[in-house]
């Protein structure tokens, strides 16, 4: 059996922008032969889905599963909402978040799980459903919560199937508590995360360079102030901050009389138990991908095959 060399692999990729392990399988089928592996791709529809892999896929699905104390997320990309509302896509991003759990968060590990009822894995099968439908698809990310006792509830906002949309949230609670109660505030604290998109559970959780720049922000508006008037100016402003931005501190929207705190604090009536949120995680289709301004009528021509 020939030898397959890593700098081979990498030749064949940047020739034809097919992925990693289609690119091995190619150079295996013909024994290291890069041009007949090029034919070999271009045979099965890899390179042609290859050539797709450099348009903006901003569009898709965010897809949800939880099981008692776990839960995962993924977004799964597409070019346009049409393929968003696509049945079969619809059916590979589930398929994909079913795998989720068991890849704790690792999207490159997620990637190379076997996709369910086939022999490839998820890399390969997205590549497939590009060549399919004729669009750019990409597996962007995933995470994972886990609690050793407790849920792990979820909302999913412009819901378009069971588990599927277009703003998902999972939310950890760590309990000894009555699992349908704790599902239940769970939910409603999911809720509350799509709606106001905290930074951190609390304000030891947010990052030192959010709170340099709003230091900063305070230098700039108290300009010629001492160092310790700033200082505590900064200090005092921080529950502000909190408030707007930390998920304990933030009026429940459910309730705005109290904050997430005191609504967690009075569930634990309900649950028969301490309750503590020990995570959420916040996907908001898109977010942070830049978008081509297309022009529209073009892309109405296009979508009619003109």
């Amino acid at each position: 059996m020939t030898q397959i060399s890593a700098s081979l692999v990498k030749e064949l990729r940047e020739r034809t922008g097919a992925g990693m392990m289609d690119c091995k399988k190619a150079l295996t089928e013909n024994n290291g032969d890069i041009e007949a592996a090029i034919d070999w791709l271009r045979a099965k529809g890899l390179s042609k889905a290859a050539k797709k892999a450099g348009r903006v896929a901003a569009e898709g699905l965010v897809g949800i599963l939880t099981k008692g104390a776990s839960g995962a997320m993924v977004e799964v990309n597409s070019e346009t909402d049409f393929v968003a509302r696509n049945e079969q896509f619809q059916k590979m991003v589930t398929g994909i978040a079913g795998l989720a759990l068991a890849a704790e968060g690792d999207v490159a590990k997620l990637a190379g799980m076997t996709y369910p009822g086939s022999s490839h894995s998820v890399e390969q099968y997205v590549t497939e459903m590009i060549a399919t439908i004729g669009e750019n698809m990409t597996l962007r990310r995933t995470a994972a919560l886990t609690v050793n006792s407790g849920v792990v509830s979820s909302y999913m906002h412009s819901q378009v199937a069971d588990g599927l949309g277009k703003i998902g949230v999972i939310v950890a609670l760590e309990s000894e508590g009555k699992a349908e109660a704790l599902a239940e505030i769970g939910r409603q604290i999911a809720m509350h995360v799509a709606a106001t998109n905290p930074i951190a559970i609390n304000i030891d959780g947010v990052p030192a360079d959010v709170l340099e720049r709003e230091k900063g922000i305070l230098a700039e508006k108290n300009q010629g102030k001492p160092a310790q008037v700033l200082e505590k100016i900064f200090q005092s402003s921080l529950k502000s901050f909190a408030k707007e931005h930390c998920l304990l501190d933030q009026p429940f929207i459910h309730d705005t009389s109290k904050t997430v705190a005191q609504a967690l604090k009075e569930a634990e009536k309900a649950a028969g138990g301490a309750v503590a949120l020990k995570g959420f995680v916040r996907y908001a289709l898109g977010e942070g991908i830049e978008k081509a301004e297309d022009d529209f009528a073009e892309e109405v021509k296009k979508a009619a095959g003109g």
